[in-house]
């Protein structure tokens, strides 16, 4: 049991496929795991292991030709997302108790893809801020050091990624939330061009800000499970059809980017000075190897007032349950509801046509170099007990999302983006460096990501025993 949680994704894949391993056997392997070192970091304390055998042994009656991409292989969902039959709460209080009735669209596609769920991941507070605790779960630690943050919203996928719990995860990410915890817990996660990934609609039918997408322990898992992932629903109007692109083949074609940009901080400083020189080290090494290598960024100066505006926005919807609830929701949540409730239809328009410029001088930027690099998060790993990063490099944050914007930026341009790991400070903890494409370049993405991870040797660096 402790080699097959050490395998990659694709490794246990290919023995669900040729009858080595079986998908009862996953669960068996991750219910014991899941039981040595799940309380030491919270990240998945929702579990359906009698859903999930049900459905192991419904799938083991098909041929392994019809059991999917995935054959098998156990994923968590993050507890955002319904699961029919599971509780799920959104991390809040108002919902502690609540059960899904039917599962969302993107969770009956990965099961059809051949996904087996077992877990629901801990998350902030119906995901918002980069710190994954709530009233209902409490606090996820960071595995690295578990008196630190594991960032968020996707915290308890990415912990559980490197602890051995999971071996792909899924999570979503509006304003970093799976890139923000892949930097902080030494994993994977990638931010998909919006559409790429089908999901039920609820509010906003036309929202490009969240997106769901996989998450990982290196390169070429991420790209399995972003397999398993797309495709077209016709109940997701956004949605794009799958175009025969193999993602996973795209990563291991051995493709490699010419001419890359990097930059310590986008134009929207401050960043962290250890995580800039750690972004820069990596840059190096993609040098010494032969890529060009400039500093550059296209202007992304409105990008603060672009986020806090469209961000505020999102939170506008929410007003039924601040009238019904304000005393359940936390103070952050509350704040952001109030800044959206107040936004005229002239800052609306202003933050519409921002995003339409940036996205813009995004597009043209990638006329000149194949990837933009940058820093994942500007900090490395805070202390598990500060709610929020509040001041960086002298400077002082106003509000739970200004310490964002260096992954808030990047999503207001619709270009697909991952996090992966490309050092560690000098306090051993992991730092991630955020990889930008062109809009719907996930193949280039992932190309030159594998290409990037085989050059810094970090491609394997966890699962890790929680450290105290």
């Amino acid at each position: 049991m402790t080699e097959l949680i050490h395998m990659t994704a694709l490794d246990v894949v290919a023995g669900l496929k040729d009858g080595a391993i079986s998908p009862l056997d996953c669960l068996d392997a991750l219910e014991r795991r899941i039981a040595t070192v799940g309380a030491s970091v919270n990240a998945l304390p929702t579990l359906c292991f009698e859903r999930a055998r049900a459905h192991a042994r419904a799938l083991m009656e098909k041929p392994v030709a019809e059991r999917g991409p995935l054959a098998g292989l156990p994923v968590p969902i993050k507890d955002l997302m319904d699961v029919a039959g599971v509780r799920c709460t959104q991390g809040s209080p108002i919902f502690k108790d609540r059960v899904a009735d039917v599962s969302d669209l993107m969770v009956r596609h990965l099961e059809a893809n051949g996904g087996i769920v077992y877990a629901m991941s801990n998350t902030p507070e119906f995901g918002a801020g980069a710190h994954t605790f709530n009233e209902v779960f409490g606090l996820t630690r960071n595995p690295w050091n578990t008196r630190l943050s594991a960032a968020g919203s996707s915290g308890g996928a990415a912990v559980a990624l490197a602890t051995g719990m999971a071996w792909v995860a899924h999570g979503s990410d509006l304003g970093g939330s799976l890139r923000n915890p892949a930097s902080f817990c030494g994993v994977t996660g990638l931010r998909p061009s919006p559409g790429r990934v089908a999901a039920s609609v609820f509010t906003k039918i036309d929202s490009t800000l969240g997106v769901e997408g996989p998450m990982a322990r290196n390169i070429t898992d991420l790209a399995l499970l972003l397999d398993a992932m797309v495709g077209e629903e016709a109940a997701d109007p956004l949605s794009l059809p799958a175009d025969g692109t193999s993602y996973l083949a795209a990563a291991r074609s051995g493709w490699r980017p010419r001419r890359v940009a990097v930059s310590r901080d986008l134009g929207l400083p401050p960043v962290d000075r250890e995580v800039a020189g750690l972004v820069l080290a990596a840059a190096a090494k993609l040098e010494a190897a032969g890529v060009i290598v400039e500093e550059a960024h296209p202007d992304l100066t409105e990008a603060r007032d672009c986020a806090r505006t469209l961000r505020a926005l999102s939170y506008a919807n929410m007003k039924p349950l601040l009238d019904a609830h304000r005393d359940l929701l936390k103070p952050e949540v509350v704040w952001n509801i109030e800044q959206g409730l107040a936004l005229t239809g002239a800052d609306i328009a202003r933050a519409e046509a921002q995003r339409g410029e940036l996205f813009r001088r995004m597009r043209a930027f990638f006329d000149s170099f194949d990837l933009l690099l940058c820093p994942a998060t500007i900090v490395p790993p805070f202390p598990a007990g500060q709610r929020y990063v509040t001041e960086c490099d002298g400077v002082t944050f106003s509000s739970y999302v200004d310490w964002l914007m260096i992954v808030h930026a990047v999503t207001l341009t619709c270009s697909p983006a991952l996090s992966l790991p490309c050092g560690f400070t000098a306090d051993g903890l992991p730092v991630g460096l955020q990889v930008v494409a062109p809009g719907r370049g996930e193949a280039r993405l992932l190309a030159g990501a594998r290409f990037i991870e085989q050059v810094l040797g970090l491609g394997a660096i966890t699962p890790i025993e929680p450290r105290g």
